[in-house]
């Protein structure tokens, strides 16, 4: 199943084109990497693929749904686990960790419905296999900004979406409580039913081998998309920065270094 497709995708807002020219498509079971800098143009595009935003050119298709020909809104962000730190900031300060995993299966903010013992057993379950079961019972607004994220990423898989996006998920973790949250990350990549992973970054060194597939957006537009191996190798990256740099790769994952001081030296 193609999990998505956009097709020459243009979006202005405001007077301004945020994006421009837009071709992107992957199928079920890739997991991609959104790459940009600051203000490249990677929050339209989520905001494109969750159907808050529509575009002013082009055609979107996002789980077998396209744009205007269908309608989209619930039945679509109802097939989508979208993490954010936006999504942190409407949690209720009150519920506990257990409580807001479980309303994923009601997509709301907040539990209202009375869960069932299914969905009780599926979020002591996603808690266990996050590394959050032992905070379950703490409320939300007491855990740190790691422990928010795996009760976060365990609350989107509640109603087991076909596309899982993770917004910038390390934002505001140190050296550790990233690497944590990266391997339960990899983990619920490996696992054979698990949804089609967007990961959304401007850190080259949080890519994961489970990546495999990179796009790199640039200015609002694509810079290029591929292979993670051919898109993140030192010439390419040189290319976007519009500096030297060096990518070294380590246990499938790449660091980056910047050579502008050697390359001035030798000029």
């Amino acid at each position: 199943m193609r999990v998505l497709k956009l097709e020459g995708v243009s979006l202005k807002r405001d007077g301004t084109w945020i994006l421009q020219d837009v071709n992107w498509q992957f199928e079920k079971g890739e997991n991609w990497v959104l790459f940009g800098l600051n203000g490249s143009g990677k929050t339209a595009i989520l905001n494109l693929l969750n159907a808050f935003y529509f575009p002013t050119k082009g055609k979107v298709t996002v789980l077998g749904m396209e744009f205007g020909k269908t309608y989209l809104g619930e039945k679509l962000r109802r097939q989508i686990g979208f993490v954010s730190s936006s999504l942190q900031e409407k949690i209720y300060p009150d519920d506990n960790a257990f409580e807001v995993v479980l309303s994923g299966a009601f997509a709301s903010i907040g539990l209202y419905e009375q869960p069932t013992d299914e969905m009780r057993n599926k979020a002591i379950g996603l808690l266990e296999e996050l590394g959050c079961i032992e905070y379950a019972n703490r409320n939300y607004v007491t855990l740190s900004q790691g422990e928010k994220q795996r009760v976060l990423i365990a609350r989107a898989l509640m109603a087991d979406p076909s596309l899982l996006i993770l917004d910038e998920p390390t934002n505001g973790l140190d050296f550790i409580a990233r690497e944590k949250l990266l391997d339960s990350i990899e983990r619920i990549a490996k696992i054979p039913s698990a949804p089609s992973i967007i990961y959304v970054t401007h850190h080259v060194e949080e890519i994961l081998p489970v990546f495999n597939k990179t796009l790199l957006l640039r200015s609002g537009q694509v810079f290029a998309s591929g292979d993670t191996k051919e898109m993140l190798s030192s010439d390419k990256l040189t290319e976007y920065f519009e500096l030297p740099v060096q990518v070294i790769w380590q246990n499938g994952r790449p660091l980056l270094a910047s050579l502008q001081k050697q390359h001035e030296k030798a000029r």
